[in-house]
């Protein structure tokens, strides 16, 4: 215990001040996708369409857009497309309440809005989530756990992970639920007190991420559950989880 608190002291004060101001990343984090879509020559390009390996970025009657929760972030339409309408930003805020706001547009950039009044007085402060790993690779569930370390100290925001869903107020899902944790992740679910939330975590609880329309899996959360917030990534940056949780609840101002 002495051991502990001298290392402690001697690493002094780590935890982030955020929401208060955002810590730098690193250069070779990729963000928030920035579309040009005034570059893009439109039907008939499929340069970046080609090698999507999700389909979340396309080019339809309004132009091109791209689809946050299918997006596995890896680069490569910024690699194939030869007029630069595709690339990748540095903005972790990508976290939305509605499965639509996640396709982008131009300059359009998800938002979130907290849950409506009396959820969010029951969880403004002190909000407890069972996490389900339904088939994920251990990514997603990596970054939520880096959400409880002193860096991050999820704790002072009375956000915490539980191990039952009956101390619980809702569910955080990763992984695109396979059918061997379907039933697992309704049953967890409906364990949890009403009123509960819902968060997908990834874009495979989201969309089903790579593995989507597969016959072993469900294609994510969103289609057996009421999601009330959708947080996009491969795996998600432990920033745009937070400050989704935190949006959620209202707890961004």
């Amino acid at each position: 215990m002495l051991r502990v608190l001298a290392e402690r002291w001697h690493q002094k004060m780590r935890t982030i001040d955020f929401p208060r101001t955002h810590p730098p990343l690193s250069d070779r984090y990729q963000g928030r996708p920035l579309l040009a879509p005034e570059r893009c020559p439109g039907a008939g390009c499929e340069a970046c369409t080609a090698v999507c390996p999700t389909g979340a970025v396309g080019v339809d009657g309004q132009g091109l857009f791209l689809d946050l929760g299918r997006c596995l972030f890896c680069g490569a339409c910024v690699r194939a497309c030869p007029h630069g309408a595709v690339a990748f930003g540095q903005d972790f805020r990508m976290a939305a309440r509605r499965r639509e706001d996640l396709i982008l547009r131009g300059a359009s950039m998800p938002e979130i809005t907290p849950l409506e009044e009396e959820r969010r007085r029951l969880f403004a402060r002190s909000l407890r989530l069972r996490q389900v790993s339904a088939g994920g690779c251990m990514a997603c569930e990596a970054d939520l756990n880096v959400l409880t370390t002193v860096v991050f100290d999820l704790g002072r925001f009375g956000i915490d992970f539980v191990a039952s869903p009956r101390h619980g107020d809702g569910v955080a899902v990763t992984g695109p639920v396979t059918r061997n944790m379907r039933d697992a992740l309704l049953w967890t679910h409906a364990a949890s007190p009403d009123p509960r939330v819902s968060v997908a975590v990834g874009a495979c609880a989201i969309s089903g991420g790579i593995y989507a329309g597969l016959p072993e899996t469900s294609s994510g959360a969103t289609e057996l559950l009421p999601v009330d917030l959708f947080i996009p990534g491969c795996p998600p940056h432990p920033l745009t989880i937070l400050h989704g949780l935190l949006g959620l609840i209202g707890r961004l101002s």
